[in-house]
């Protein structure tokens, strides 16, 4: 081959780090596998198979990634707790269809790819999975230069889990004199990073190592705070009561609650009563109300 001849190298994508990188991902997988996953790694498909003694089981899907929370990561230099934010993200949204998870898929896509930074990245993928009973059966770990800038990187997950068509929760199950209680958050979760990180460097003028503010630890900790798993509250005393639960939300962006109820139903609740010190500090510096910077979340 000439000199002058192209390789896949010259332009900008390392396939000995690719390698590198899936032998370090497939021991994180594996130590996920449950009794449903059919096959082993590094096939084209995963294969799960359904659990036994369902009736009438309904597969819930769900796609989500973890925002801009990705540049506090990279900022930080802590790559390890990102990927379960992101399971534990998606493990809430189908809960809110009343749905357990099944298995999971990753998808990491960097500039230049960093071996090291792809295993923490999916190391807290599969500490999310454990955690939540989920498989990682599956994934993609893409290199495009051009499209990212180094360090950047983009994670997105997807999920599928069931639940038993009579278990269905939604609106359908909400009635007046219902009771809305509210689960406390760890933190900001995946919501409102762009707005929060804007906050902190423009008006707090505070960098990653710096202490926040009455928070008792630094910015990177602070915002990069787990985003919590609903789902162990969902398998206790919920559980029995699964088909009279209206729903399990998250976040008060846009009126996001109100999706769980019907147009003729109003929601009464004393929000402010749920906002943490951390939204209210935020709030504050962003000279916004906190009722309007959390319909930002």
């Amino acid at each position: 081959m000439s000199d002058d001849a192209l390789r896949y190298g010259s332009a900008g994508v390392d396939i000995d780090a690719s390698n590198a990188a899936k032998k370090r991902i497939r021991k994180l997988a594996e130590s996920t596998f449950t009794k449903g996953v059919v096959g082993g790694f590094g096939g084209f498909g995963g294969m799960f198979r359904m659990p036994p003694n369902l009736e009438k089981p309904v597969l819930v899907s769900s796609a989500d990634g973890v925002g801009t929370k990705i540049k506090v990561a990279i900022e930080a230099g802590r790559h390890d707790t990102i990927g379960r934010d992101l399971v534990n993200h998606c493990v809430n949204d189908i809960l809110v269809q009343g749905a357990l998870p099944l298995f999971f898929l990753d998808y990491v896509a960097f500039g230049k790819l960093d071996p090291t930074v792809a295993e923490s990245v999916v190391a807290g993928v599969a500490t999310g999975c454990r955690e939540n009973g989920c498989a990682l059966i599956g994934g993609e770990t893409a290199e495009m230069p051009g499209l990212y800038t180094p360090p950047d990187y983009d994670l997105a997950g997807f999920i599928v889990g069931y639940v038993e068509e009579n278990r269905i929760l939604g609106s359908h199950a909400v009635r007046p004199d219902d009771v809305l209680i509210g689960l406390p958050s760890s933190g900001l979760h995946t919501n409102g990073y762009s707005l929060a990180r804007k906050i902190i460097a423009e008006r707090l003028k505070l960098r990653m190592s710096d202490a926040f503010p009455g928070a008792g630890g630094t910015v990177a900790n602070v915002l990069l705070a787990e985003h919590r798993s609903y789902l162990p509250f969902a398998g206790g005393g919920f559980s029995e009561a699964r088909g009279d639960v209206p729903n399990v939300q998250y976040g008060c962006r846009n009126g996001r609650y109100l999706r769980t109820v019907r147009r003729e139903i109003g929601v009464v609740g004393g929000f402010r009563c749920w906002i943490r010190r951390l939204e209210d500090r935020l709030a504050k510096a962003g000279f916004r109300r906190s009722h309007t910077f959390l319909r930002n979340l």
